[in-house]
């Protein structure tokens, strides 16, 4: 049986080493293509642990974690993302940042990714957030590892009320699956109202 909840700190922190675990396997695949480590993903999820207004959302089948998203004031990321708001007129403490959803992809489908934005946006609205966002990498369509039968998600989130934030881009680092070193990934914001 298939159940979705926000996990309490104390659920986190069980969970902390499958949670690292599930994010390098689902980023591994396309678009992030991300070769990461145990190491590295401990040490990231400490915001999360840390921060006293961030959220993460569990899905379960049974007792086993299939899925997470996570979310965290704006505030907690600025020194990451700042660069990517300069010159916007968008008030960043007010803003909320929905930072990743990654689920298996046996169990994609059934409405699990509805159930991590309802929930995430739902805990940003009861902190009194007036907007909300996330970023998607941006890949060139012709990218050697593209799937063929890829389909973005684009819809899914504009479907919700999404819509992507015009010049407002990050930039960052990390080693694809296929290259030697870390290289420069680009990716795009997109926001709504709360």
């Amino acid at each position: 049986m298939l159940t979705t909840h926000v996990l309490d700190r104390a659920d986190f922190e069980e969970a902390l080493e499958d949670i690292a675990r599930l994010r390098i396997t689902v980023f591994r695949d396309w678009p992030y293509l991300y070769d990461g480590s145990l190491d590295y993903e401990r040490d990231y999820l400490s915001v999360y642990r840390d921060s006293p207004k961030s959220v993460v959302v569990g899905a379960f089948d049974g007792s086993r974690l299939v899925g997470v998203s996570t979310g965290t004031p704006m505030q907690d990321h600025s020194d990451d993302f700042g660069a990517a708001f300069e010159g916007q007129a968008i008030d960043l403490e007010q803003m909320f940042y929905c930072a990743e959803s990654v689920l298996l992809p046996d169990y994609r489908g059934f409405g699990l990714g509805h159930k991590f934005f309802d929930l995430r946006e739902a805990h940003a609205r009861a902190l009194g957030f007036k907007t909300i966002c996330f970023c998607g990498v941006q890949r060139p369509k012709d990218h050697p590892l593209r799937p063929a039968d890829y389909r973005p998600l684009d819809g899914f989130w504009q479907k919700r009320g999404y819509r992507p934030l015009a010049g407002v881009l990050a930039s960052f680092e990390w080693k694809d699956i296929d290259q030697p070193k870390e290289t420069g990934k680009r990716l795009q914001f997109w926001a709504r109202s709360l």
